[in-house]
C-alpha cells in the first residue's frame, strides 16, 4: 500500500477527542535549551497544508509544540499495554512522546501529527522522555528509504535539535538530543486494544473499534464490528510483513505496542537492512533468541495478530475472530507475489507461476549470497551480467524469469547508470559520524535526494 503525497490545504480534524478522556493523558512538552531546525518534510508538508510555513512558524509547532490552529488544544500521551518480546506489561504508554494534532491529508486520510523526545509523561517509568539526535537521524533514514521502496510507513516529518546532552549505554555519551515529528495514518495500536481488555471496559472497546473502522479505515461498523477491524488489520499487518521482506528490512522490536491497527511501520530503534537474504539475520543487539530476525518477521506479525483476537474477545464471538486470523498466511503470500514482481518489474503470469519465481529468487539471493538491493537492480535494469555469481540457482530463477513480461515504459537513468541505492550500517554511522565528528549534515542531504530518486524511479518505470 504506497500512497503517494498529494498537495492539499491545512483541514484541522481532531477525531481523537470523540474517544474522551479514556485514550490518553493532557501532558506538557519539554522546555528545551535550543531548538535547531534540522530537517523538515516539505514533500509530506504540502499534503497536509504546512510547506508554506517559514522556519520560525515550523520552529514553534514543532519545537515548542505551539497548538495548531483549530486542532487539538493540548498534546495526549497515549495509553497503551503491550507484549514486548512476549512478555505482557501493563506499565507502558506514551513515555517519551504525544500526540498533538490532526488533519486530513489530499487523499481524505485522517493523519495524526506525534512526537518522539518530547519530553516526560505519566508512562515515562525511569526514563528522560528524550531523544538522541542520532536516533531522529536514523529515523530520517529508515523512513525515507521504506517509503522509496514501497513500504506502508509512517513519515519522518520534522527533526530539531534540543541543546541537551543525553547519557545513553548503547552509544557514546554525552550525545546530543533531539525532537522529532512523525507524521502517521493513527497511533492506535494492538497494545491500545490490549489495555481495554485488560481492564474490561467493553464500552469502551466498542467506542475504539467504531473509531478505527470510521476514521482509520473509512468503513462503516457491520454487525460484528470487532471481527470486521481484525479482517482489515490481518491483511494489512500481512501486507506489512511481506514488504519488510521484499525491502530486506528488519524492524528489529515487533512488540504489540509497536504494531499500528492500520498495518503502517513506525517508531524505529534498532532497524537493519540486511545485505543478504538470511533469515538469521537480527536488528537489535539484544535479540538473543532471533525473535523479530528477517525470517521471522511474518510469524511475529501474525503472533500479534492473536493476541488482538484475544483482546477483542471482550466483544466478539471466537470463530470469526479465528476465521479472521486463519487468513494470515494466504494474504502473505499474496502480498509477497505481488511486492516480489514489483520490485523485479514485471507483470505476473499467474499464483503458482509467481510463486515458484520468488521461490527461485529466494534460493539464489541465499545460496549464492547475492546481495538483495544488487539482486533487484542487476534483473530490473537487465544489467545480469555484472554478476560475479551464476551459481546453478541464479541461472535458474534467470531461465524461469525469461518467460515474464517487463513492464518498465520509462525505464529512466537510475535504471540506466545507478549507482545501486542501499542502506547498510556501515553508511548509516559514516552518515552520522559526519554529523557528530564535524556538525556536517551534506552526508544526510545527499543520501536522502539519492533515496527519493530511486523510489521515483520505481514509480515512473510501472
Amino acid at each position: 500500500m504506497h500512497i503517494k503525497p498529494i498537495a492539499s490545504p491545512y483541514r484541522p480534524d481532531p477525531q481523537i477527542a470523540s474517544l474522551g478522556a479514556k485514550i490518553g493523558d493532557p501532558v506538557r512538552p519539554a522546555d528545551f535549551p535550543e531548538t535547531i531546525l534540522r530537517f523538515r518534510n516539505d514533500r509530506w508538508a504540502a499534503t497536509i497544508g504546512m510547506a508554506a510555513y517559514d522556519d520560525a512558524t515550523w520552529v514553534r509547532h514543532f519545537g515548542r509544540f505551539q497548538p495548531l490552529p483549530d486542532n487539538m488544544p493540548a498534546p495526549l500521551a497515549l495509553r497503551y499495554h503491550g507484549h514486548q518480546f512476549r512478555v505482557y506489561n501493563p506499565d507502558i504508554g506514551d513515555g517519551r512522546g504525544f500526540l498533538f494534532g490532526q488533519v486530513r491529508d489530499g487523499n481524505g486520510r485522517l493523519l495524526d501529527l506525534a512526537t518522539k523526545g518530547s519530553g516526560t509523561t505519566p508512562y515515562s517509568r525511569r526514563g528522560d522522555g528524550r531523544l538522541t539526535l542520532k536516533g531522529g537521524v536514523r529515523e530520517i533514514l529508515a523512513t525515507e528509504m521504506l517509503e522509496a521502496l514501497g513500504v506502508n510507513t509512517s513519515k519522518t516529518f520534522s527533526l530539531i535539535e534540543t541543546g541537551e546532552e543525553l547519557m545513553r549505554g548503547d552509544e557514546p555519551s554525552p550525545t546530543r538530543s533531539a525532537v522529532m515529528v512523525r507524521l502517521s495514518h493513527g497511533h492506535i495500536r494492538i497494545g491500545s486494544f490490549q489495555r481495554v481488555a485488560a481492564e474490561g471496559d467493553t464500552a469502551f472497546m466498542h467506542q475504539l473499534i467504531a473509531y478505527c473502522l470510521t476514521q482509520l479505515y473509512d468503513v462503516a461498523p457491520s454487525e460484528n464490528p470487532a471481527a470486521q477491524l481484525l479482517e482489515l488489520a490481518v491483511e494489512r499487518v500481512a501486507d506489512l510483513a511481506a514488504s519488510y521482506m521484499v525491502a530486506g528490512f528488519v524492524h528489529g522490536v515487533l512488540n504489540t505496542d509497536n504494531i499500528n491497527i492500520t498495518g503502517e511501520s513506525f517508531d524505529y530503534g534498532p532497524w537493519r537492512f540486511s545485505e543478504y537474504w538470511d533469515p538469521q539475520f537480527t536488528a537489535a543487539y539484544f535479540d538473543e533468541s532471533g525473535l523479530y530476525a528477517f525470517g521471522r518477521q511474518a510469524e511475529a506479525l501474525h503472533w500479534n495478530l492473536g493476541q488482538l483476537a484475544v483482546a477483542l474477545r471482550l466483544v466478539s464471538d471466537a470463530p470469526p475472530l479465528i476465521s479472521a486470523l486463519e487468513r494470515f498466511p494466504h494474504f502473505y503470500q499474496q502480498a509477497v507475489i505481488r511486492r516480489f514482481l514489483w520490485r523485479l518489474g514485471v507483470s505476473s503470469r499467474g499464483t503458482e507461476k509467481d510463486r515458484l519465481l520468488v521461490e527461485a529468487a529466494e534460493r539464489a539471493m541465499s545460496r549464492e549470497k547475492i546481495p538483495i538491493d544488487q539482486f533487484f537492480f542487476a534483473h530490473r535494469s537487465g544489467k545480469t551480467d555484472a554478476f560475479e555469481t551464476q551459481g546453478e540457482y541464479h541461472l535458474a530463477f534467470r531461465e524461469q524469469l525469461q518467460d515474464y513480461t517487463r513492464i518498465d515504459s520509462r525505464p529512466g537513468s537510475y535504471w540506466k547508470d545507478g549507482p545501486i541505492c542501499s542502506m547498510l550500517i556501515n553508511e548509516v554511522e559514516n552518515i552520522w559520524n559526519a554529523i557528530a565528528d564535524q556538525d556536517d549534515w551534506q552526508p544526510l542531504q545527499r543520501k536522502i535526494s539519492a533515496i527519493r530518486a530511486m523510489g521515483q524511479a520505481h514509480e515512473d518505470a510501472i
